[in-house]
């Protein structure tokens, strides 16, 4: 299978905050948000797979400013890594006033999906990805260390199968150790 370019999926989807998608303040309700959010996601990894997917995880999902009602809400999902069958999307999140103005960052989350075939929905083995800019280099490499977090919170691996985390806590331990001497 031929590695594919983060370019060739990355998907762009925007909607606007009517009435009926907020809360009591007048903001977008985060349920709502994270649908919008689950949709250019999947989109992106049908795109990046040419298969049917479905959610496997939502996690470092971050509401850090609220998006409020006649806004106009712009999702740019891309994929980071792909593995045997699943893949995870990085989905950001900027809100604007209606005349494009304003623009401001105000949530992020990475989702993984798996790749379904079209007669069993069984999983299916998706392409690599191949990372060409220095952001989507850096998105590649922490992939597997969420990965790993994802699979030990969820009880598939356990703390000694879990590579990565243990050289990321070694690494933090020691350079904490250097500033203390």
């Amino acid at each position: 299978m031929t590695p594919k370019k983060v370019s060739e999926s990355r998907t762009t989807m925007t909607q606007m905050v009517m009435p009926n998608d907020t809360n009591p303040l007048g903001n977008l309700m985060g349920g709502n948000l994270l649908r919008w959010m689950d949709i250019a996601a999947s989109i992106c990894a049908g795109k990046h797979s040419a298969s049917y997917v479905v959610t496997a995880s939502v996690d470092h999902v971050s509401f850090k400013r609220p998006i409020h009602m006649g806004e106009v809400v712009t999702m740019v999902a891309s994929i980071t890594r792909a593995f045997t069958t699943s893949m995870e999307i990085y989905v950001e999140v900027f809100a604007a006033d209606i005349k494009g103005g304003h623009t401001r960052r105000c949530n992020h989350a990475y989702y993984t999906f798996v790749a379904l075939d079209d007669d069993r929905n069984k999983p299916v083995p998706v392409p690599q990805v191949l990372p060409l800019t220095a952001d989507e280099d850096k998105h590649y490499a922490e992939a597997q260390t969420r990965r790993e977090l994802r699979l030990m919170l969820s009880g598939r691996i356990n703390a000694q199968q879990a590579e990565q985390i243990r050289k990321y806590l070694t690494e933090a331990v020691q350079d904490a150790g250097a500033g203390n001497a």
